[in-house]
């Protein structure tokens, strides 16, 4: 009986999941009325904070936060095509929210690369003699508090220091003359692999967020593209399996959404597809 109760309530919050997973792996905007916003989201169990901070998660982030969805049993009782088709709609204002955008805005500059700064030779010489000082002045320092027994050891690390404090003030010093050949190559290398990471920020994080939108709602469609409905299933540890190792082996999104049913994902990927084509 408890192993059956196991079986039951994994599979509520699966078909739970996989409503907010509709709306996580998209996002919306507010042409919903607060009524049906009200009703639907009362059915999900969570207020429309947290069913933002879910949507934004799941668009911006790409996963999915099912945590606190505490009204899985009624959904997977009631009209589950109704709510997940009210979770689209409601998604697909907010991504239009100016608190969406903002989101997306702070997102895309976080994650810009940077520029690496290259050090001229001479930047390079003075951080090395820089360097080199304070490792004379810092083993000077523990020459003179050291044990007696231990000073032979210290006065050798000392006398390495000094060398390499010797070499870095060598204006002939190899690895420096090395460096100040291949500078102004090394400065055009680097200003072209900056240009690419910053074009491929470009492409990941467009300027326009419906394209960046537009790419989690392809990745959804890819995802559940094609699923068998009619899998065979089989109680293993207290949990439902795929009777076919191939299906076991598919990803937690594609799982979520054969649980989910043909009658809340095949609407979904109508709903999805014809924003597709309504994103430029």
């Amino acid at each position: 009986m408890k192993k059956n109760n196991l079986i039951k309530t994994s599979l509520k919050v699966s078909v739970a999941a996989m409503l907010l997973s509709v709306v996580s792996l998209f996002i919306m905007s507010f042409t919903v009325s607060e009524k049906i916003t009200q009703d639907f989201l009362k059915q999900l169990g969570i207020s429309k904070a947290d069913a933002n901070r879910k949507i934004t998660d799941g668009f911006l982030g790409g996963y999915l936060d099912a945590y606190g969805v505490s009204n899985a049993k009624n959904i997977a009782s009631g009209n589950r095509t109704a709510v997940a088709n009210d979770l689209l709609n409601y998604a697909k204002a907010y991504v239009n929210s100016a608190v969406y955008i903002k989101e997306y805005a702070a997102l895309k500059e976080s994650k810009k690369p940077e520029k690496y700064q290259m050090k001229t030779p001479e930047e390079l010489q003075q951080q090395m003699i820089a360097e080199a000082n304070k490792a004379v002045a810092d083993n000077e320092a523990s020459l003179k508090k050291a044990d007696p027994q231990f000073k032979k050891i210290f006065e050798d690390v000392l006398v390495q220091a000094k060398k390499m404090l010797k070499e870095a003030e060598d204006p002939n010093n190899k690895s420096l003359a090395s460096y100040r050949k291949n500078y102004e190559n090394a400065v055009k290398q680097n200003e072209e692999n900056y240009k690419r990471q910053l074009a491929g920020w470009e492409s990941e994080f467009p300027a326009n967020h419906m394209l960046f939108v537009k790419k989690r709602l392809e990745t959804f469609l890819d995802l559940t593209r094609d699923i068998d409905y009619t899998a065979e299933l089989t109680p293993k540890n207290g949990f439902r399996v795929f009777v076919k190792k191939e299906y076991e082996n598919k990803s937690k999104q594609w799982k979520m959404a054969f649980r989910a049913g043909k009658e809340v994902v095949e609407p979904a990927r109508e709903f999805v597809q014809n924003w597709v084509q309504e994103i430029k």
